[in-house]
């Protein structure tokens, strides 16, 4: 825990330097922005190719081809869900902290979900979302948040004294992954990464600068719509914290599925094609 007090006096200059203006790290200028015109055109007359419904407290894999558009919806109840993306060959994987410097903590109607090194290439790309009228709230909150990780049994095993829980979100992305292709959980675990925390709502306290959870404001028809810039593999798990408003990986949070749609549209999206790799030349200054 953090000292309740500071064990140091603020210097006399201290008010000059918490005065500093903040700067931007990444300014997104020059990074082309998606013409969602164009994407939300591209879905007049889509053909529905795929569902999978997520069954509470664990997990399903998808797949998405390149240019087809995926849809994750709320239809029961509140329900959180974590999502993770792989390119189809699983040599790349979301990167949600690039995703985080780029485009801010919660991602929403044109932020993309960036590519691992050394690819560093869109994914997908978000194109509608039903709770874009949240934004932030007075707490700081927001929905759709690339600050968490995702729940895991190793954490709940280090706070709860040696507990063993095994329907956290991370455990349920490996047994579906393993499971979807095949491979040992010990293989599939090295796969699994920090996630989009769909629906979910969270922030930071101002005073301790803790991460916290309240319930999602997410109701039975919401959705967040992707369009699959290359070929994907998804795998997305129902959160055992349900709307996470008290607990996370716990039996006892009401949990509720979710679904996940694949479309393909009837022509791409004007202007379209795959987003190459990066075009860095990976030599890192040597030689």
């Amino acid at each position: 825990m953090k000292p309740e007090y500071p064990d140091h006096p603020a210097p006399a200059d201290a008010a000059d330097r918490r005065a500093v203006a903040p700067v931007i790290c990444y300014p997104v200028d020059a990074l082309p922005r998606p013409d969602l015109a164009a994407y939300r055109a591209a879905r007049a007359g889509w053909i529905p190719v795929a569902q999978v419904t997520v069954p509470p407290r664990d997990a399903r894999c998808f797949e998405v081809p390149a240019g087809h558009f995926f849809r994750i919806t709320s239809v029961e109840g509140p329900q959180v869900g974590d999502l993770n993306l792989w390119s189809a060959d699983l040599s790349e994987r979301f990167y949600s902290g690039k995703s985080r410097a780029l485009h801010g903590t919660h991602l929403g109607t044109g932020d993309r979900m960036w590519s691992s090194f050394p690819t560093l290439r869109p994914l997908a790309t978000i194109t509608e979302d039903t709770l874009d009228w949240y934004g932030f709230d007075e707490y700081g909150g927001g929905v759709h948040d690339v600050i968490g990780t995702r729940c895991d049994p190793y954490t709940h095993n280090l706070l709860s004294d040696g507990g063993q829980y095994h329907h956290c979100c991370h455990s349920n992305l490996t047994r579906t992954l393993a499971e979807h292709r095949g491979m040992p959980l010990a293989e599939a675990e090295t796969h699994v990464h920090d996630v989009l925390n769909v629906f979910m709502c969270t922030g930071f306290t101002r005073d301790t600068g803790q991460y916290f959870m309240k319930a999602s404001p997410v109701r039975p028809g919401d959705y967040l719509e992707f369009f699959a810039e290359i070929d994907l593999l998804g795998a997305l798990s129902a959160c055992p914290g349900g709307d996470c408003g008290s607990v996370h990986s716990s039996d006892e949070a009401a949990c509720h599925p979710l679904l996940v749609e694949i479309f393909r549209p009837k022509a791409p999206p004007a202007g379209w094609l795959p987003p190459s790799p990066n075009g860095y030349d990976r030599s890192h200054g040597a030689g």
